[in-house]
This record gives structure tokens, C-alpha cells and sequence, in this order.
């Protein structure tokens, strides 16, 4: 009898540790719970932590994350405004901020996170397609062209599209955009960003060439003006050198005139004193004349009455002396006997 009752009060006690355990449950800080009895809601949620009570074998417990949960978009190819294809990858932060509304209508994480694949993927999709490719690709819209008007006069210079919004706003309309959405899921949305904005495979050698010919329109730009540069200082280099030339010819002119002038005074003084100093003056100028135009292979063509052939031939024979001029040397007579023909 001892024995029967030993074992009944064993089994009620452990049925009784059962009971208890069933009946109650701990919530941690990271934690919020939903009661459902028989797949329904019972009561509030629970958001405190610590012991909490429910029905036993009646009532579930479901737990959900209170914490900020991570999403990380699947890469999608998407057009934008100007017809460019992009692969677009988004990523974004999120928390359950209803439990009961979230378990109501998405019941776990797994199902939230393919409601905010559809609804993140589709606001990014028409914001992209709203806007030019530059606004995507630039974090602000504050960007000085770097091809100014007068940088090549080649009119295939690719100009650079204004940016009116650019990365950061695009960023925030998808966020506005969304946020309404999937707060009617017991879902809000922190955060939403840009992880990668690419090019598609098939656009990638074009838009490669066409970065390739903005940089080498810059670098075309550089070296013209480097040309031009260039070309300015060798022409004042050249102004230069030839007024210096200029000046100094014109500096020889005037000391050769000046030269002269006062060789033309001296002779003019010494040879214009007496007709016969006149006279020698004329005859040692013909002399030289005749030594610079008369050689071995020379032939003159002379009228008869030509001045030059005045001391060549004549029809008087040359006086025996010739007149002495005061200052003249001695042998003077020998230098004009010339024969006559």
C-alpha cells in the first residue's frame, strides 16, 4: 500500500513540474511574444522581459525578433530614364514595431522577407526608371562640368547631363515610398540604401568607350592649350628677336650714315678746295670704278661720248706732266699718263 502511494505521489509530482513548465515562460530583452490559442491571438503582446504565465497544452507561444533586422536585396537589372540598363543591388534595415499585426499578416520572418523583396524591389525599379542613369551613380548633385564651352571646338563633345537630385535623394524616395507600404505589415523601415549600381554586361564596352573618349577629349583639351601656349611664347620670342634685330640694323644704319656723312664732309673739304683738286677728286674715282667694272672677261658696249671712256681714249694726246697740286705725291704724273687709242 506504502509502495502504491509512493509512486502516485512521484507521478503526481512530476506531472505537476509538467503542468508548471507548460504554464509558464520567460521573454528576453530581444524578444517580443505573442499568445495564440489555437492559431489565434490571445491578449496583448508581450514586449517586457522576464516570467510570463499561459494556458497549459492550449495556448502557444510565438517569438519575434525585437532587435533591427537586416535585408539584403537580390541584385535586379533595371532600365533607367535615359535608357540605360543597370543592375541595381539595394540592402535596408528594418523591425517588427506590431507583433500582433506582423503575425497576423506575414506569421515569420521568412514570409517578411519576401513581402519586402516585392516591395522594396518594386519602389527601386520606378524610382530608377523616373530618373537618369548620373543621378544614381552621383551621391550630390553639386558638380562642376569639366568640359567647359570653349574646351574643343569638335561639336562631338559629349556634355555632361545636370544633376538635379542625385544618389541620396533617390535613396530617401524610395524610402518614402516604401515605408507606408510595409507598416501595414507590423513592419518599419529605418533604412534603405545603394549597395552597387552597375552597368549591364551588354552596355559595358560601349560606356567604356565613351569614358575612354571624354578623357581623351580632356587630355586633347590639355594639349591644345599647351600648343597654344607654346605657340604664343615662340611668337613673342620671335617679336622679340626681330625688334632687337630691328633696332640694332637701325643702330648700324645711323653709325654707317653718320660714317659716311662725315667721310663725304672730309672728302668733300679736301677735294673741293681748287678746280684741280675737283679735277683729281673726279679722276681717282673713275680709276676706281674702272678696277671694279673692268676684268679679264669684260666686255663695255660705250657710246663715244660716254664719260666713262673719257680717260680711255681722246683725241689730244695726254700732257708729258701733269699739274702739281700742293699736298700730292710725287710720282702723281705717272699714274695719269694714260695711252689713247
Amino acid at each position: 500500500m506504502k509502495a502504491l502511494l509512493s509512486t502516485f505521489a512521484a507521478l503526481l509530482a512530476v506531472l505537476t513540474l509538467f503542468v508548471l513548465n507548460a504554464s509558464f515562460f520567460t521573454v528576453t530583452e530581444g524578444e517580443q511574444v505573442i499568445v495564440t490559442q489555437f492559431g489565434k491571438p490571445v491578449g496583448d503582446p508581450i514586449i517586457q522581459a522576464g516570467f510570463h504565465l499561459k494556458t497549459p497544452f492550449v495556448q502557444s507561444v510565438n517569438r519575434f525578433e525585437k532587435r533591427i533586422l537586416e535585408w539584403d536585396g537580390p541584385s535586379a537589372r533595371m532600365p533607367t530614364k535615359d535608357k540605360v540598363y543597370i543592375v541595381v543591388d539595394t540592402f535596408g534595415r528594418w523591425r517588427i514595431n506590431d507583433p500582433l499585426k506582423f503575425y497576423q499578416q506575414l506569421r515569420d520572418e521568412r514570409s517578411a522577407q519576401s513581402r519586402l523583396d516585392d516591395i522594396l524591389g518594386s519602389e527601386t525599379r520606378n524610382v530608377i526608371a523616373r530618373h537618369d542613369f548620373i543621378e544614381a551613380v552621383r551621391t550630390t548633385k553639386d558638380r562642376k562640368p569639366v568640359l567647359d564651352d570653349q574646351a574643343l571646338p569638335d561639336a562631338r563633345l559629349v556634355t555632361m547631363a545636370p544633376i538635379t537630385k542625385g544618389r541620396t535623394l533617390l535613396e530617401k524616395e524610395i524610402f518614402a515610398a516604401a515605408a507606408p507600404k510595409v507598416a501595414g505589415f507590423g513592419i518599419e523601415l529605418l533604412d534603405l540604401r545603394f549597395k552597387r549600381l552597375n552597368y549591364n554586361d551588354s552596355v559595358s564596352d560601349t560606356i567604356y568607350q565613351r569614358m575612354i573618349s571624354e578623357r581623351e577629349q580632356i587630355a586633347q583639351r590639355f594639349r591644345s592649350e599647351g600648343e597654344g601656349e607654346a605657340a604664343k611664347i615662340l611668337g613673342n620670342k620671335e617679336r622679340d628677336l626681330f625688334q632687337i634685330e630691328s633696332e640694332a640694323y637701325k643702330k648700324i644704319q645711323e653709325i654707317e650714315g653718320t660714317a659716311d656723312a662725315k667721310a663725304i664732309e672730309i672728302y668733300a673739304k679736301a677735294y673741293n678746295q681748287t678746280p684741280a683738286a675737283r679735277e683729281l677728286f673726279e679722276f681717282l674715282k673713275t680709276m676706281e670704278t674702272y678696277k671694279s667694272v673692268i676684268t679679264a672677261d669684260t666686255n663695255l658696249i660705250l657710246t663715244t661720248n660716254s664719260s666713262l671712256l673719257r680717260y680711255l681714249k681722246s683725241d689730244t694726246p695726254a700732257p708729258a706732266t701733269a699739274p702739281t697740286l700742293p699736298g700730292l705725291p710725287s710720282n702723281l704724273p705717272s699714274l695719269l699718263d694714260v695711252p689713247t687709242r
